[in-house]
């Protein structure tokens, strides 16, 4: 049943709406803009800090656009000198309590506080007075929190609670002491929290960002004695070039590779290859359960925030995951083992950095299962923002660049691997290896479409060499906690899951390009750094894992065979319970 369409002026501006659209959603329709700050389109619509106040003419005092719903026959002005004064007297008393150290702050340039200030010519702020003073938390190796920058908007707040479902943080206290922290103010490494990264891609401020680990990385580039290799996810080259204000979701993966050597990095390798020897392993793995009745549905194991919150809230289910390291910490064992030996260089010697849209990724290379003989997989997570900063630094001009190609003989990849960074990919990869291998055959028809697009639970069942398979990709954990619940409960009646944090998979990571809350509002991001990376999916001849000439000489020469001895020690890997903060 189509909605009723309600008519309205918006400074002088005729406006057609469906009925139910708030003042805020008509304004943007014709492409007025209405400033705000706590607003996150379907995740925090209260209307609280009251920065998108308009006038409604016959009414007394000012509307609050982002919940006000439109009315047959609205005239409404949204730039009145009256709007204008509230405005700026929000504006005044958010900066009164905030630590304007604008020039050192990681989001300089990129902060919604920051840019309203410049829009509405805020030069002094009259009721500057006593500030709050928290310590800052950075305990964790994802993430740091620093309340000094945060203008208790929520948006992080229900962030957590309403997309992920996980509540590890939330507003306490009172009046002047309210401040948005964790359970008894613990830091975010011993709270519930997974590292997803979500709450920092809400923030609108600096309150909340990646732990940076750039010094350490020039530190190592400027070494002598030091190899430095770079690997980069599927996701970074979809998101890279946003930071240099070109289209979202151009393809940068050329200009990437340039200007990763430019910085100094020895070797520039692709992690796709490494999502290729993902799939090798994965898809071999969940033919033998299948073919063994084996614990099924399998469950991916590529995204470490996802596999963080199974530990902690489904531990006795462990058994579902797939043991298959992710791409960027299996290549890392590839490289530190497999090319280490073949180029006669120490393990020791070589300093292996994954740039990662996600900031739990630096979390998962610190844990204690990422390393072999002694070596760590991977020495070193940077995020694509990181990145992007490294490039500033060396003063490249990063759109003028030249397209350069992944080195060799580790650049090579499939466009199974390129779509690893979107929701469905992992899956969509994985069936047409474990496909062809249940087949017995090379098959022609190898996209997977029902599992694509940006649902939260995607379904489908599939026949597959007379087999009945029902399959699911799930993203976001609220969902994810869902269907494990049904896992747990015996009701499940997948075969195989694909799990991602993200909402929208990789492209949305935590460590991707921070974008406003009216850009999110406004733009589909997801689908536009997705489409990038099927498209690269389908420019390229190879298309299957298994095919990837690479990996076939790499498994002959080093492996073997998918799950062999050898691909066990340095491909997979275990988990273990986590205990959960007690919130009662």
């Amino acid at each position: 049943m189509e909605k009723k369409m309600i008519h309205l002026t918006i400074d002088n501006v005729k406006v057609e709406v469906p009925e139910g659209t708030t003042i805020l959603e008509a304004a943007r329709k014709v492409s007025i803009d209405i400033p705000t700050l706590c607003f996150l389109k379907d995740i925090n619509e209260n209307g609280d800090c009251r920065m998108c106040v308009v006038e409604v003419e016959g009414r007394r005092g000012l509307a609050t656009s982002c919940i006000q719903k439109v009315e047959e026959g609205m005239v409404v002005n949204t730039h009145t000198p009256q709007v204008m004064e509230a405005r700026k007297m929000v504006l005044d008393l958010t900066l009164s309590n905030h630590h304007r150290d604008c020039l050192t702050c990681i989001r300089s340039g990129n902060c919604e506080l920051q840019a309203l200030a410049i829009k509405y010519n805020v030069q002094d702020v009259k009721y500057d007075g006593e500030k709050v003073n928290h310590e800052i938390d950075d305990k964790s190796p994802s993430l740091v929190r620093d309340f000094k920058k945060c203008i208790l908007c929520r948006r992080c707040v229900s962030t957590c609670k309403k997309v992920q479902d996980i509540g590890a943080i939330d507003c306490t206290g009172r009046g002047f002491e309210s401040c948005i922290s964790t359970v008894d103010n613990i830091s975010l490494k011993d709270s519930n929290c997974v590292y997803c990264g979500q709450c920092i891609e809400s923030c609108p401020t600096g309150a909340l960002h990646e732990k940076v680990d750039i010094d350490k990385v020039w530190d190592k580039i400027y070494d002598p004695d030091t190899i430095t290799i770079a690997q980069t996810a599927p996701a970074v080259r979809a998101g890279l070039s946003e930071e240099f204000e070109t289209p979202i979701g151009e393809n940068s993966e050329g200009k990437m590779v340039t200007a990763l050597k430019r910085i100094g990095f020895d070797k520039v390798f692709d992690t796709n290859t490494g999502a290729d020897f993902t799939i090798m392993e994965e898809a071999n793995e969940f033919v033998d359960r299948v073919k063994k009745n084996g614990t099924l549905p399998m469950i991916t194991s590529c995204c470490p925030a996802w596999v963080r919150f199974a530990e902690k809230n489904f531990p006795d289910q462990l058994s579902h995951l797939s043991s298959c390291k992710s791409p960027h910490q299996m290549f890392g064992a590839v490289i530190k083992s497999y090319y280490a030996k073949k180029f006669n260089i120490a393990p020791k010697k070589i300093f292996l950095v994954s740039v990662m849209p996600c900031v739990a990724k630096k979390y998962e290379a610190t844990r204690p299962e990422m390393e072999e003989d002694g070596i760590r997989d991977v020495d070193c997570v940077i995020t694509t923002r990181e990145l992007a900063r490294m490039i500033k630094q060396k003063d490249l001009d990063f759109n003028s660049l030249e397209d350069s190609k992944f080195d060799d003989p580790m650049g090579e990849a499939t466009g199974a691997g390129a779509i690893f960074g979107t929701t469905g990919g992992v899956m969509e990869a994985a069936l047409r290896t474990a496909a062809d291998i249940l087949e017995g055959t090379d098959l022609k028809e190898i996209e997977y479409k029902q599992i694509r697009g940006e649902k939260g639970i995607k379904e489908a069942d599939l026949n597959i060499a007379g087999k009945e398979l029902k399959i699911a990709v799930v993203s976001g954990l609220k969902n994810a906690r869902k269907v494990m619940n049904e896992v747990k409960e015996g009701k499940s009646e997948y075969n195989f899951i694909e799990i991602m944090a993200c909402p929208g998979g990789c492209v949305m990571g935590g460590g991707q390009p921070i974008k406003s809350s009216k850009v999110r509002s406004t733009t589909d991001v997801r689908k536009l750094r997705a489409n990038t990376l099927y498209s690269i999916d389908k420019k390229l001849p190879i298309r299957k894992s298994h095919q990837n000439p690479a990996l076939i000489k790499i498994y002959k020469e080093f492996f073997k065979s998918p799950g062999s001895e050898k691909a066990h020690k340095y491909l997979h890997t275990n988990y273990n319970k986590q205990e959960k903060y007690n919130l009662d």
